[in-house]
């Protein structure tokens, strides 16, 4: 009965969220800004969003190397790609971890085995976000306008202070002798260098493939680097205006230090067209896999109780 409920209260959850996503978005802009686009450009954008989801799954998978849990990669693979797509659209409070939570316990895995995953899945996001943004605010690739508070300089100080917390993580994978703690009767285990690095290296990667994807859309003289940082930089204020999928937040930071370089209206259809590719499409195809994955956990709790009754018999 509670398991019944719980799935009702979670379907009526997302459907309100789906709800409130589409009632916000402006249909009008989506097509006009998508029609200006050349059917190779949006078919190269399609492809890197696709890479771009393909690294992701990786983080899951190398949670599984992680944890050394046995669920093959055909359920692991649908189940990351499904959390990832509600993450980026109705928040990592939906996608990352209640969902995570839902379905890979249904799978059959334990609570510490999923704290686990989830917990390496977001140090090797962020762990990917403080090399890139290390770099890019250390090496000044990117200009603040005088308006802003936080001056070029300081953005600087704050590019040497993320490389610094990243060399450290990934130096105490390397050498820390204490690899195991315990906080609030979760065990927090240390992973391997070779883990470590592999974090770095899809972190990295798949900032740097959503970003490519904005710089495809953007007009020949767009700047890699910039469009990079300014990513970086919309990040932590979506993070920090807790919108789901930044809807206004994205927008704003990049019209707000590119409006220099191109028109507003380069700028909107670019990043419209990028929230169709990276956010709206695969959510669609999420929405499905999910329903599939939500019908297959039913179908193999029914055989673990139907194996469990004969046993008993």
């Amino acid at each position: 009965m509670i398991n019944r409920l719980v799935t009702l209260f979670f379907f009526i959850l997302v459907s309100v969220l789906l709800f409130l996503l589409v009632k916000n978005l402006d249909w009008q802009d989506v097509s006009h800004a998508l029609l200006a686009y050349k059917g190779t450009t949006l078919a190269l954008g399609g492809g890197v969003a696709l890479a771009s989801y393909a690294v992701y799954v990786g983080f899951d998978l190398l949670g599984r190397r992680y944890t050394g849990h046995q669920l093959p990669v055909r359920q692991v693979v649908p189940v990351t790609f499904v959390c990832y797509a509600f993450t980026l659209n109705l928040s990592a409070w939906v996608g990352g971890i209640a969902l995570r939570f839902r379905l890979y316990s249904r799978l059959g895995l334990d609570l510490p085995t999923i704290t686990r995953i989830l917990t390496l899945s977001l140090i090797t996001n962020w762990l990917g976000y403080m090399l890139l943004a290390g770099g890019v605010f250390s090496l000044r690739l990117i200009r603040l306008p005088p308006t802003w508070e936080i001056g070029t300089t300081t953005l600087q100080w704050i590019g040497f202070g993320l490389l610094a917390a990243a060399c450290t993580y990934l130096l105490a994978c390397r050498f820390c002798k204490r690899r195991e703690w315990r906080w609030r009767e979760q065990e927090i285990i240390l992973p391997g260098p070779k883990i470590a690095l592999a974090q770095a290296v899809l972190g990295v990667l798949n900032w740097s493939l959503m970003a490519l994807l904005i710089f495809l859309l953007l007009p020949e003289k767009a700047f890699y680097p910039s469009i990079l940082g300014v990513l970086l930089i919309s990040a932590i204020a979506g993070v920090i205006t807790h919108i789901p999928a930044g809807l206004g937040v994205l927008e704003a930071v990049f019209i707000a230090l590119l409006q220099h370089q191109f028109s507003h209206g380069t700028l909107v259809a670019a990043l419209i067209s990028y929230r169709v590719i990276y956010f709206l499409i695969p959510l669609l195809l999420a929405c499905a896999v999910y329903v599939v994955l939500e019908k297959q956990a039913r179908t193999l709790r029914q055989g673990t109780e139907k194996d469990v009754a004969r046993q008993k018999t």
